[in-house]
């Protein structure tokens, strides 16, 4: 007989549902670390303008629990790393971790900012969802934890052969580092917890949608990023073909969930999703006019319904029953012109509108295949874990001692994930401490 309540926790995902299931894990006495693949913890959450139903600011809620991470003593970040390997049992796995150089010193770097200010190469900016732009060194965004630059080396001028070097002359504190080397971390931990987290589904495909041809069809996520303070347009509505206020939006739901063709599931958060930025877009521009072609309008969560109606009510959000089959453009104004069937009178229609977002399906991360390979855990048709048909269970994979959590189980919003978090690391500490 032994007692396994000794054993450190990996947990892989550094998103809402990795962050709480860490914290939790930690505050019940458990040596956590905690690996995300990212420059900073945060995940999906930290894109977020505001969250549903209550319009609460998403950072506001997500910057503590990151702080809390970051500094708890019983946890190790190690971020931008991915998991190599698992082996063992449950209570006996040795995990190997590669540890990506970040070409910065995380010990010495102030988050000061000079270095990319004075930086000559910029790119585009994955985390404004393509809208912006940073530089070859950079941080994820403003609240990363940890706070420190990170150079990226397939745009670094000095890394591809060139001369520059700005950053490294420009840095006060001595933090740049050229010659630093990925490194190798072998772990030992009595569990493990999958919180992998999701992906957005690319929409280039959906040719009938116009996505990257027509300029004034933009993604939930970039809209997302130009709404919120903290994105590349301050949380000013622009469209981007003239910068110009819209007076008229229109959201389409289901691009590329629910369809045979794409993902045959429903991605869960996008009805209240879409609502959400209605609102947020009605408070933003006085005078707007929006409307939402949905399939099937799926809200489900506690108040969800109410937040339809207060949408409906409040800000006369047009909610209209129609999957439209394509959008074409208006040439002489840059208007998207939606066309569809209105399902509810069975006509044929076509209406021009300023700007249209596309509520794309959310897939697991496409890390999810990778992480369950090395784990040796199933995946079901769609690439979620494939947890056991055990319902009081609904935290255990197939591998006895690897947990899950979050998204990578099944789509699902924040309130969500955070409970299954919890609940996931209740199990594992349960489990730990069990005799053997």
């Amino acid at each position: 007989m032994f007692r396994l309540d000794d054993k450190a926790v990996l947990v892989i995902g550094g998103g809402i549902a990795g962050i709480q299931s860490s914290i939790d894990l930690a505050n019940m006495g458990k040596k956590v670390y905690l690996v995300e693949k990212k420059p900073s913890i945060g995940g999906r959450m930290a894109q977020l303008d505001k969250t549903f139903p209550t319009n609460d600011c998403a950072m506001c809620i997500l910057a503590p629990k990151m702080i809390e991470c970051a500094n708890h003593e019983n946890i190790t970040l190690l971020t931008y790393s991915e998991v190599l390997e698992v082996q063992g049992e449950k209570g006996n796995f040795r995990a190997k971790i590669l540890k990506k150089a970040r070409f910065v010193e995380e010990s010495k770097c102030v988050g000061c900012g000079e270095c990319a200010g004075k930086c000559p190469t910029k790119v585009i900016d994955e985390f404004n969802a393509g809208l912006g732009q940073r530089k070859a060194i950079y941080k994820y965004f403003p609240q990363a934890v940890p706070s420190t630059y990170v150079i990226d080396p397939e745009n670094c001028r000095l890394m591809k052969g060139k001369k520059c070097g700005v950053c490294e002359k420009t840095c006060k504190a001595k933090a740049i580092n050229y010659s630093q080397k990925d490194s190798e971390i072998v772990l030992d931990v009595g569990a493990v917890v999958m919180a992998t987290g999701f992906d957005l589904y690319d929409v280039a495909p959906l040719k009938e949608y116009g996505w990257g041809t027509i300029k004034n069809v933009l993604t939930a996520m970039q809209f997302e990023r130009m709404i919120c303070a903290s994105g590349p347009t301050g949380g000013h509505l622009k469209r981007p073909s003239d910068g110009k206020e819209p007076v008229s939006l229109a959201f389409i739901q289901c691009v590329g969930s629910r369809d045979v063709r794409h993902k045959r599931y429903c991605s869960a958060v996008c009805c209240m999703h879409a609502t959400k930025e209605a609102i947020l877009a009605h408070e933003h521009c006085r005078g707007l006019s929006s409307t939402i072609f949905y399939m099937d309008m799926r809200a489900v969560g506690k108040g969800f319904q109410d937040y339809v109606r207060r949408a409906r009510a409040e800000y006369s959000v047009d909610y209209v029953r129609a999957r439209p089959g394509r959008i074409t453009e208006n040439e002489e104004n840059q208007n998207p012109v939606i066309h569809y069937e209105d399902t509810v009178t069975r006509e044929l229609k076509a209406r021009e509108f300023d700007m249209v977002v596309l509520s794309q399906a959310l897939t697991p991360s496409a890390s999810n295949l990778s992480v369950a390979d090395k784990l040796g855990v199933e995946l079901d048709e769609f690439g979620f874990v494939s947890m056991t048909r055990d319902v009081l269970d609904p935290f255990t994979t197939n591998r006895d001692g690897i947990f899950a959590c979050g998204f990578c189980q099944s789509p699902m919003d924040v309130p969500d994930s955070v409970i299954r978090a919890s609940a996931a690391a209740s199990k594992v500490a349960e489990t730990l401490a069990r005799c053997q």
